[in-house]
C-alpha cells in the first residue's frame, strides 16, 4: 500500500464533506489490493437520511488508488422511496456531501466550475426531478451569471436582522450559496420572528418559511412596502389630478349657466 496515496485520499475525503472516520476502512481496503472497492457512510439531518456510498478504482497503471464518485440516496422522513444521484469527484467540480444533500431537498448550490475547455465560470446549479439522464441522475439545471440573479439584492428586499452586521450578512449569504435552508430573524413592525430562508435562482429571489419551516409568502419585504408606498402616492396624485378635472368642469359649467 502506498502511504502517500493513503493520506491524499484520506485529505480528498475529508474536504469533500466525509470527515475523517472513513480512513480505517479506506486503508483495510487498500491494503488488500483488489482492483475496485466502495465505503459506506451515513449521515442524519432533520428532514431525513443521507447514504452514500464511496467508490474507488485501482490504476491500470501503478498501485495508486482515485476516489472517482460518491453514490447519494436521501431517505426523507415519510417518503416512500430514497432519491439517488451519482457526484463525480474531479478536481474543480466536486460537490461536498452536505451540498449533495441540499440538492436532493430540492435547493440550488452555487460554485465555481470548470467547463471542457478548461475555463473556470460561475452558476447556480440545481436537480431537474422531472428529467434524468442515460445513466439515472437527475440532470442540472445551471443558472449562470448572464441570467441575472443577484443573491444579495434578492436578500436585501426583506426585513432581515442579520443584514444589519457585515459578518453576520457574509456569512448568511455563504451559507444560502452552500444550498442551505438558513435560518434568519425577521424585523416586522419592531417584532422579532424566526424565519428560514433559501436561494431561489430560478425565479431571482429567495423562498421563506416560517418557525416550522412551512413556505410562506411574505408581504413585508422592504420592496413590497416601497412598491406599496409608490403605488398610494400614484392613486393619490390621480384622484387629485381627477378632482381638479371635474372640478374645472364643474365651474365651466356654472359660468355657462350663469350666461344662458
Amino acid at each position: 500500500m502506498n502511504q502517500k496515496n493513503l493520506e491524499f485520499l484520506v485529505d480528498q475525503i475529508k474536504y469533500t464533506g466525509f470527515g475523517e472516520t472513513l480512513t480505517p476502512a479506506l486503508k483495510e481496503q487498500m491494503e488488500k489490493g483488489e482492483k475496485e472497492f466502495t465505503i459506506a457512510h451515513e449521515a442524519s439531518f432533520g428532514s431525513g437520511t443521507l447514504s452514500s456510498e464511496l467508490s474507488f478504482k485501482k490504476s491500470d497503471q501503478s498501485e495508486l488508488y482515485f476516489f472517482n464518485s460518491y453514490k447519494a440516496a436521501l431517505q426523507k422522513e415519510g417518503a416512500s422511496h430514497a432519491l439517488e444521484q451519482i457526484f463525480y469527484v474531479s478536481k474543480d467540480n466536486t460537490f461536498t456531501m452536505k451540498e449533495a444533500f441540499n440538492l436532493l431537498e430540492g435547493r440550488a448550490v452555487n460554485k465555481d466550475l470548470r467547463n471542457k475547455e478548461g475555463e473556470m465560470y460561475n452558476c447556480w446549479t440545481k436537480l431537474n426531478f422531472t428529467d434524468s439522464e442515460s445513466n439515472g441522475n437527475f440532470k442540472m439545471n445551471q443558472y449562470h451569471q448572464n441570467y441575472g440573479y443577484d443573491l444579495e439584492a434578492a436578500v436585501s428586499k426583506h426585513s432581515i436582522k442579520e443584514l444589519e452586521t457585515p459578518k453576520f450578512k457574509e456569512d448568511l449569504l455563504n451559507s444560502l450559496k452552500k444550498g442551505n435552508l438558513q435560518s434568519v430573524t425577521f424585523v416586522v413592525s419592531g417584532v422579532e420572528s424566526k424565519m428560514y430562508i433559501e436561494a431561489n435562482p430560478h425565479f431571482k429571489t429567495v423562498n421563506v418559511y416560517d418557525a416550522n419551516r412551512q413556505r410562506i409568502n411574505h408581504r413585508e419585504s422592504k420592496a413590497e412596502k416601497q412598491q406599496q408606498g409608490e403605488d398610494k402616492s400614484v392613486s393619490r396624485e390621480q384622484k387629485n389630478n381627477v378632482e381638479g378635472v371635474e372640478g374645472q368642469e364643474e365651474r365651466k359649467s356654472n359660468k355657462q349657466s350663469h350666461s344662458i
